[in-house]
């Protein structure tokens, strides 16, 4: 969920005329940055009661947080319909939000797409991805890549990351749109150039295999890099490759067993199976037949016959005390995973 409350500190200061009310919210809003959040609620209460639709809308946050008042969804959900009954685009947002997940109202998936089409159309950024979101899903409303297409490229526009992740995927994969891997190699670039980790490591792929970009083993490295150093378990993967086989002028065992082993630890199967090779041969790390059997034990307890294959040959390198410790490592990293 992307609840948001801010409408921009600058269209607030262009409503706040000289009025008591708009002072008084400003005020309100002056202690809810500030996170006194009591004073905050004394400020917006009696202006929401008012009909005032900003006060309305922060009071709403303020029950869905938990900020200054018991956590309640309900009242949340009371305060945001007041306000989005008078245009607030912000409101109808969350309001779409709570109708998708059912929180403080029933689930309704077709009151969510309402909601989120009433915020599109005023333009807001969030509620156009959620909008896209739900026409690509089909949640709510019959499923239509085009018209997702649509609505990703209207928050693409305004620079949402996520939008312009989406955006790509749909020029990626030619859906809703005529597949095109230069404009999805655009759309990449301006997610990933505001850090945007799937961006990343989607960029690096085109460029790895010379989709709507010149191939560059270089270049897909280093996005690669950039998305794996944010915790992107396939870019890791794709980084570890890319040492372990001396891809984009790389050639390092040690890193190409450091990055199987992040990838590894969130569940990359691939990842695993290769870090199991490395601790058996001892390259890039120290061998460790008692860490190989546990990698290769996890990847067979997934299904990977080439997995227990290995996880048995490296055994007969093994004590009885020395498997009994590895089938333990890995029943305890399967428990916790």
């Amino acid at each position: 969920m992307r609840t948001i409350h801010r409408t921009g500190v600058i269209l607030i200061l262009l409503l706040l005329s000289s009025g008591s009310a708009w002072a008084g919210f400003y005020e309100g809003f002056e202690y809810f940055e500030a996170g006194k959040y009591e004073q905050a609620l004394e400020e917006f209460l009696p202006l929401a009661e008012e009909g005032n639709a900003f006060a309305q809308l922060y009071l709403g946050i303020m029950y869905d947080k938990g900020y200054g008042v018991p956590r309640d969804s309900g009242k949340a959900v009371k305060w945001w319909q007041m306000s989005a009954e008078q245009g607030g685009a912000v409101a109808q947002y969350n309001l779409g939000d709570m109708y998708a997940q059912g929180r403080g109202v029933p689930v309704n998936e077709r009151e969510a797409v309402k909601m989120y089409r009433m915020a599109a159309n005023s333009g807001l950024a969030d509620a156009q991805f959620s909008l896209a979101g739900m026409y690509a899903s089909g949640r709510g409303i019959q499923q239509n890549d085009k018209v997702a297409a649509y609505w990703y490229r209207k928050a693409a526009e305004q620079d949402d990351a996520q939008a312009q992740v989406a955006l790509g995927t749909l020029y990626d994969d030619g859906r809703g749109v005529a597949q095109d891997y230069q404009e999805a190699a655009n759309w990449y670039l301006r997610a990933a150039r505001q850090g945007d980790a799937t961006a990343q490591y989607n960029l690096g792929s085109l460029y790895a295999n010379g989709q709507g970009v010149p191939q560059d083993d270089a270049q897909a490295v280093s996005w690669y890099r950039k998305a794996a150093e944010q915790g992107n378990a396939t870019a890791q993967y794709n980084l570890a490759s890319a040492y372990d086989n001396g891809k984009g002028g790389l050639q390092d065992k040690e890193q190409a067993a450091r990055w199987y082993k992040r990838a590894a630890e969130q569940g990359f199967a691939d990842a695993q199976y290769n870090l199991a090779i490395m601790l058996h041969k001892g390259q890039g790390v120290s061998r460790d037949d008692v860490q190989a059997y546990k990698w290769f034990s996890i990847v067979a307890a997934g299904g990977g016959n080439d997995a227990r294959l290995g996880r048995d040959a490296v055994a007969r390198a093994m004590s009885p005390a020395q498997i009994s410790e590895g089938q333990r490592l890995a029943r305890e990293w399967l428990r916790r995973h």
